[in-house]
């Protein structure tokens, strides 16, 4: 059972701010090395160990945000107005529908012929600084990160995507997709884990595991790919997005 924590708190701290999918590769990943028989401490598991990736923003990104301006701190949390509404409507409903290893296979693939097609598209980067992101553009950013609702998406992928589209530089689109994450996965784990069962002892010790070596697993990879995407586009994600989500229907 320890293996099995750190190998899904590598996948957790690897794919969760990069624009591959972390909720589909936890459920791509929990259909061929299942974490546990409960499938209720697997969903809480699964939950749970997303906010040891967003410490892991706090910490690694502290200075940009303790500097932030009130009026910056405003246009996020508008930002995540879309979602948060048809996270509270539709939650129920898109864990029991779409929360399946066909839908994530499906949507890695459409999502990763959108990036290369991106890529294609030379977007006027107006916007080049926090302070130059209207409460408008901030609003239309989070409605691209409702598209994320839908496992195999990417909130990272829907909310960088959306704020190129919309003029941001690729570096603040990037910034501003991992600020965004911090309310919105904040308000998605805390809605989780008030319907969450009585787990035993250990299964809550688990947990906690997951917690910390996701903080420490996503710490790494959130230094490796600011510095990586700073020199590189998305095209490496796109092609395997596409490659991964054609192996695994074929498999099926």
């Amino acid at each position: 059972m320890f293996f099995k924590i750190i190998l899904f708190s590598f996948i957790e701290g690897l794919t969760e701010f990069i624009p591959i999918s972390s909720t589909g590769h936890l459920i791509i990943l929990d259909h061929f090395v299942s974490l546990s028989k409960n499938t209720q401490f697997t969903h809480a598991f699964s939950v749970i160990i997303q906010l040891g990736a967003i410490l892991a923003v706090l910490v690694y990104f502290k200075d940009k945000i303790f500097s932030l301006k009130k009026e910056d701190i405003l246009k996020i949390l508008v930002a995540v107005i879309p979602a948060a509404i048809l996270g509270l409507l539709f939650d129920d409903i898109i864990d029991h529908y779409l929360f399946n290893i066909y839908v994530v296979s499906s949507f890695l693939i459409i999502y990763g012929i959108i990036l290369l097609y991106i890529e294609k598209i030379k977007f006027n980067k107006s916007i080049l600084e926090f302070k130059n992101i209207t409460y408008k553009v901030a609003f239309f950013i989070g409605a691209f990160q409702t598209l994320a609702l839908i496992p195999g998406t990417s909130r990272s992928a829907a909310t960088i995507i959306g704020a190129m589209i919309l003029g941001l530089d690729k570096i603040l689109a990037i910034e501003f997709s991992f600020f965004l994450a911090i309310p919105t996965m904040l308000g998605a784990s805390g809605l989780k884990i008030l319907k969450l069962p009585i787990l035993s002892l250990s299964e809550y010790m688990y947990i906690l595991l997951g917690f910390v070596f996701s903080y420490i697993f996503a710490y790494i990879f959130i230094k490796f790919f600011m510095k990586y995407i700073k020199g590189h586009d998305f095209k490496l994600f796109a092609y395997y997005r596409i490659i991964l989500g054609l192996v695994i229907l074929i498999i099926l």
